[in-house]
């Protein structure tokens, strides 16, 4: 009997703290990325991004522009205004370089990597500590026996998709 009491006791014990620890511990999560309150942020200004690196390839600023717009646009309730924003971004693109990278035994380079850096200015209009003023960097690397004008379109599509997604982090995404 005074066995059966203590193993109902224990039993009681344990679901005890199972429940409170239930209680206790949550997770939460957000789907769409953003960690935005709507109802303090309705509106977003993208303004142009031009080009101000010494190499200029006049596709990237519209291909990155575009990438930046519909990717706020697919992960945020915010709608896209030509000025005075609840949230600004503006920036420039300051460098696309290429560079050596693997160097074979004859001493010529394997490799070559595009590396595109922008610079962002992210103005929060309604809480100025979450201003942000930052470079933003990404790189692809192709077989040196390619023409840079063969892979160039797609290089640019995928560093614009890395760019945006590092920048939607450190601003819209709040991490």
């Amino acid at each position: 009997m005074a066995w059966n009491k203590l193993l109902n006791i224990r039993l009681l014990f344990t679901a005890i703290i199972i429940a409170l620890g239930t209680q206790a511990c949550s997770i939460s999560y957000k789907f769409n990325g953003a960690a935005l309150d709507y109802t303090v942020y309705k509106t977003v200004q993208v303004s142009n991004f031009p080009i101000r690196a010494a190499l200029v390839y006049p596709p990237l600023q519209q291909t990155f522009e575009t990438e930046l717009a519909d990717y706020i646009t697919r992960n945020t309730r915010l709608k896209t205004v030509d000025s005075g924003g609840d949230i600004q971004l503006e920036g420039e693109i300051t460098g696309y370089a290429l560079s050596p990278q693997a160097v074979t035994e004859d001493a010529y380079a394997s490799k070559t990597r595009l590396t595109v850096t922008v610079r962002v200015k992210y103005t929060d209009n309604k809480n100025d500590k979450n201003n942000i003023d930052q470079s933003f960097s990404s790189y692809r690397d192709f077989d040196s026996s390619e023409m840079l004008t063969d892979v160039q379109d797609e290089l640019c599509q995928q560093i614009a998709k890395e760019l945006v997604d590092l920048i939607f982090n450190a601003t819209l995404g709040n991490w």
